[in-house]
């Protein structure tokens, strides 16, 4: 679960690095196999099956118009590093690139600022225990386009069950203007269930319908890309446990080692974790918060598991689920 405290992304004292396990023993656990032709094991818990949720980010705007979802377009994708290269599950994309916003406000690469309230960040949100409240919010999360249109997607640190969960698209100070939506159902790898390989801190989310209505009806979606470059330019979102408005920051990532993303933007403290990294070229969510030390030991370096085959099968998973 993922808190920052004291500056750190992780609440618990920081979890450095871990072996990995082989992915002989890793597949070896797979319910899905079939489904996933050689990537991680996946596991799906709804509410009805779980403990309640714990929250463990201490310290994760609204324009009048509902924004419309980004359509997906096929773009080529990276090989994935040669030591985890699988096929993804048939009719999968690897990456899915969209327009991007133009930012109300210009921000200054490498430094943190309060997210303006436009189409982009209101895809991007708080995740509480229980109803929403100011001061109540543990981690982000943000809307990931899919046929079903009800899928979120932040870090597998952030909660281990739906339980009471809610999640307030574009959140500020107290005020959820597209409503809070009630999490049914929580997706993660095999690997990080029993491993907590933090490669795969990862998590996809469903969320129940509001008066008929997706979420991603009502604020749109960032696809998901994979196979993105190392030193993609992304914009970082996260709600701090300590305030009630998310930050934003743009800078370009860099390889902290073959399955880990890193990216210097200060400030990111308690809560932050899950928040999307947005790639500025696609409009893609190419990485969350998340990864090594669960996001990282101090508030200005923060990192994300490499998206590749397997958070692809976890998302064919989820979609099937959902559907």
């Amino acid at each position: 679960m993922g808190q920052h405290r004291a500056g750190q992304h992780a609440r618990r004292t920081p979890r450095r690095r871990i072996v990995r396990p082989a992915l002989a023993t890793v597949c070896a656990a797979l319910a899905v196999a079939a489904v996933l032709a050689g990537t991680h094991a996946l596991t799906s818990r709804a509410t009805a099956d779980a403990p309640a949720a714990a929250p463990v980010d201490t310290a994760l705007t609204a324009s009048a118009e509902p924004s419309t979802a980004l359509a997906p377009a096929a773009a080529p994708a990276t090989p994935d590093p040669p030591a985890r290269q699988a096929g993804a599950p048939a009719g999968t994309p690897t990456t899915e690139a969209a327009p991007v916003p133009t930012p109300t406000t210009a921000v200054k690469r490498g430094t943190t600022s309060d997210a303006p309230v436009d189409a982009e960040s209101a895809k991007v949100g708080a995740l509480f225990n229980g109803p929403v409240a100011a001061g109540r919010h543990f981690c982000t999360a943000s809307v990931v386009h899919s046929a079903t249109r009800n899928l979120l997607l932040t870090a597998a640190h952030c909660l281990s069950s739906s339980g009471d969960v809610t999640f307030a698209p574009g959140y500020r100070d107290g005020s959820a203007p597209y409503g809070s939506w009630k999490v049914t159902a929580v997706h993660t790898t095999t690997g990080w269930d029993q491993h907590r390989d933090e490669d795969e801190d990862f998590a996809i989310l469903e969320v129940a319908a509001d008066q008929g209505r997706q979420i991603e009806d009502v604020v749109g979606a960032h696809p998901l890309g994979t196979g993105e470059s190392f030193t993609a330019q992304v914009r970082l979102f996260g709600y701090p446990n300590a305030g009630e408005t998310p930050l934003t920051c743009v800078n370009a990532t860099s390889k902290e080692d073959t399955y880990q993303r890193a990216i210097d933007c200060p400030a990111y403290t308690g809560g932050t974790s899950g928040g999307p990294w947005i790639s500025t070229a696609t409009g893609a969510v190419i990485g969350l918060i998340g990864g090594h030390q669960e996001g990282g030991d101090t508030p200005d370096t923060s990192y994300s598991a490499l998206f590749d085959h397997t958070i692809t099968a976890l998302y064919a998973t989820a979609v099937a689920a959902a559907g």
